[in-house]
């Protein structure tokens, strides 16, 4: 795979890239690079997880060394459960990741956020930080905003300090990872490092447009824990405006999640609806079915199946 090839397989499905020049850059003169993703241990893993665990098998494929933080101290920092529940959550995690099959290495956050130095790092970045800018980049993803804690504000300061300490050339997330990452991206001089950052869309709740999906709300998202019927029930009821592109979370779900993982999607039919379809890639469904020639039962019915694939194995990893 030539650089151009590698490039094009990292931007797949990618919001944006901070900054495409650096990254073409990295490819051109380092031979195995590392790519991180990071994740708070708490509760099983979800369908926004499996976007950036998505990418990250983009990366691997074009030659990178992937690296999953289990972010056990950035979970308690966020409230996110008691220390015991953490460390639970960890060897869940540890397993699930296992199951999905990438070749990462998995580093757990508190093997080296202790370190003098590291802290050293945090506490420079605090200097050069207003509380009101920690206090942005926390929005997406802090627990209860509105009352946050001091301890919410380290998040992102060591969120930043993770990439230097994992030795990684590009930090990838969610599109909510954004305003951390620029933390890092301006105060790469107080750092003392530099990286590519990476962010892919989010999913749209499953309920509809205007809500952040969320497994904490029946119906609004499907995690590695369900069963099939509950994978069944979810998608069925889900939203999926027929011919309705925009903001529609099947669609999404086909694009950033099962497309990458297969040649082509089977759509079971019967004759009188216009027979089985083969669809060959995203673009081909999209115009399927913003013309009108595929009802939404039918692509949700495929997306079910496809689903239980890929989620089957791993549900056999969480207990």
């Amino acid at each position: 795979m030539d650089i151009e090839e590698k490039l094009e397989l990292i931007k797949r499905n990618t919001e944006e890239i901070i900054t495409e020049e650096e990254l073409r850059k990295l490819l051109k003169e380092k031979k195995k690079p590392v790519v991180y993703c990071g994740y708070e241990p708490n509760g099983p893993m979800h369908l926004g997880h499996f976007v950036t665990i998505t990418k990250l098998m983009d990366f691997e494929k074009a030659g990178f060394k992937v690296k999953v933080l289990l972010a056990d101290i950035h979970a308690f920092l966020n409230r996110k459960g008691n220390e015991a529940e953490i460390k639970k959550e960890v060897e869940n995690w540890k397993k699930t990741v296992k199951a999905i099959g990438i070749n990462a290495e998995v580093v757990l956050g508190s093997s080296f956020q202790f370190k003098p130095e590291y802290q050293m790092d945090v506490m420079r970045l605090a200097q050069a930080s207003t509380i009101n800018r920690g206090l942005r980049s926390m929005q997406e993803i802090a627990r209860d905003i509105e009352n946050a804690t001091i301890s919410q504000l380290l998040y992102p300061l060591m969120q930043v300090a993770d990439i230097k300490y994992l030795g990684c050339d590009v930090a990838q997330g969610g599109l909510e990872q954004r305003k951390v990452h620029m933390i890092g991206k301006d105060m790469k001089n107080t750092l003392d490092y530099n990286f590519v950052a990476v962010h892919t869309p989010l999913i749209t709740s499953l309920k509809g447009p205007g809500q952040k999906m969320s497994k904490s709300v029946p119906g609004s998202g499907i995690s590695v824990t369900d069963s099939y019927e509950e994978i069944k029930k979810t998608i069925t009821n889900a939203y999926c405006p027929e011919k309705e592109t925009k903001d529609n979370p099947i669609l999404q779900i086909t694009r950033l999640i099962i497309f990458p993982r297969i040649s082509e999607l089977e759509i079971k039919r019967a004759e009188k609806f216009g027979g089985n379809l083969t669809i060959k890639d995203y673009r081909e469904l999209e115009e399927t079915y913003s013309s009108g020639k595929l009802h939404p039962l039918d692509l949700k019915n495929a997306v079910i199946e496809e689903l239980e694939k890929i989620i089957a194995p791993i549900r056999k990893s969480w207990k």
